[in-house]
């Protein structure tokens, strides 16, 4: 665990998992493209049902041609932060996967692309840089923004960059830049099933 990082956790973790976290202050720096491939390579190796990969991972580099065209999609109250990334990712999972020579419904398709999501942001991590994800997009326009196709889900949003060092942050910005913490494993982990109440 990094310095600044009051997270503890209740059993022993690698740090890359405490350490990790979502910050809304960025310093305007471009990601090259050549950082963001290492991102989406971790990605790769990800476990996926039948091995479909169904991730698919669209990206727009700081002032390239696509930037826009992704800002746009992203709402108001995002993109007052997402301005300062370098790089903006939207990640969508195919909902049918090859078995054989049948194309078959992919029920695990955004479980799948969810473990892509981790490595990548996890890489991110590795490389100095953060991503905070978004639910918050254009969910109506964005499949046609960026040609979707047919049984394709977008998932999720994220913005990549540079994270504002702590001692450039004045009170109220380190207030809200803090680590979050975590609901205790006994909240969402259960031996046997569900408890009586229903969890």
């Amino acid at each position: 665990m990094t310095a600044d990082n009051p997270r503890r956790p209740d059993h022993a973790v690698d740090p890359i998992f405490v350490d990790r976290r979502s910050p809304r202050l960025f310093t305007g720096e471009a990601v090259p493209e050549a950082e963001l491939m290492r991102m989406f390579e971790a990605a790769r190796w990800s476990p996926s049902s039948y091995n479909s990969q169904p991730w698919r991972f669209l990206y727009a580099l700081r002032d390239d041609a696509n930037w826009e065209t992704f800002y746009g999609l992203i709402l108001p109250g995002n993109q007052k932060w997402a301005i300062g990334t370098g790089a903006l990712v939207f990640l969508v999972s195919s909902e049918r996967m090859k078995v054989g020579d049948e194309l078959k419904p992919a029920g695990s398709h955004a479980l799948d692309a969810g473990a892509a999501s981790l490595a990548f942001q996890l890489q991110a991590n590795r490389q100095g840089w953060h991503v905070h994800g978004m639910g918050g997009f254009d969910r109506a326009r964005a499949p046609g923004v960026l040609h979707v196709p047919e049984h394709h889900t977008i998932q999720a949003a994220y913005g990549v960059g540079r994270a504002v060092a702590p001692e450039h942050l004045d009170d109220e910005q380190r207030a809200k830049e803090a680590h979050n913490g975590r609901r205790p494993i006994t909240d969402f982990v259960f031996s046997g099933g569900f408890p009586a109440t229903g969890g």
